[in-house]
């Protein structure tokens, strides 16, 4: 089985989210278009992280392709550290915000802006949010 679901297509994705003065972001790798009109993305994201509360009580997410060779962004914001660890992740980046408040990477190659409209807590690790997209551009010219 493992053998088929790794020709599954997937992209190096940060998610990002804020609320309250707060922000996070992880490397997220399960991203799909789910609905066209209105346009709807589906986002499996693993449990216990920093960015789950900020991603409810705020209701909305980004989501930043970036090169699978930014080694800096990768670091930044590894799925497998502690939540936050290193406080916070945007530090010394340059970023910028749109609809949601959500942080929106300057070194992403392409960005979505989402507002949540399902949350699926599901009996494993991840948990799935749908997200309607307000907002998608691309951010840095080669993207």
């Amino acid at each position: 089985m493992s053998s088929i679901l790794e020709r599954v297509p997937w992209a190096t994705w940060v998610m990002t989210a804020a609320h309250d003065g707060q922000r996070s972001g992880m490397i997220v790798r399960w991203v799909q278009r789910c609905a066209n009109e209105p346009m709807l993305i589906s986002v499996a994201v693993k449990k216990c992280h920093s960015l789950e509360p900020l991603i409810r009580d705020s209701r909305g997410f980004a989501l930043n392709l970036i090169d699978e060779s930014d080694r800096l962004l990768l670091k930044k914001f590894d799925t497998y550290r502690a939540p936050d660890e290193h406080g916070d992740p945007f530090d010394a980046l340059e970023v910028s915000t749109w609809a949601t408040g959500s942080p929106i990477l300057r070194r992403a190659r392409a960005a979505f802006d989402c507002e949540v409209v399902r949350h699926l807590d599901l009996e494993a690790d991840c948990e799935l949010f749908i997200g309607h997209v307000l907002e998608a551009k691309v951010v840095t010219p080669g993207g």
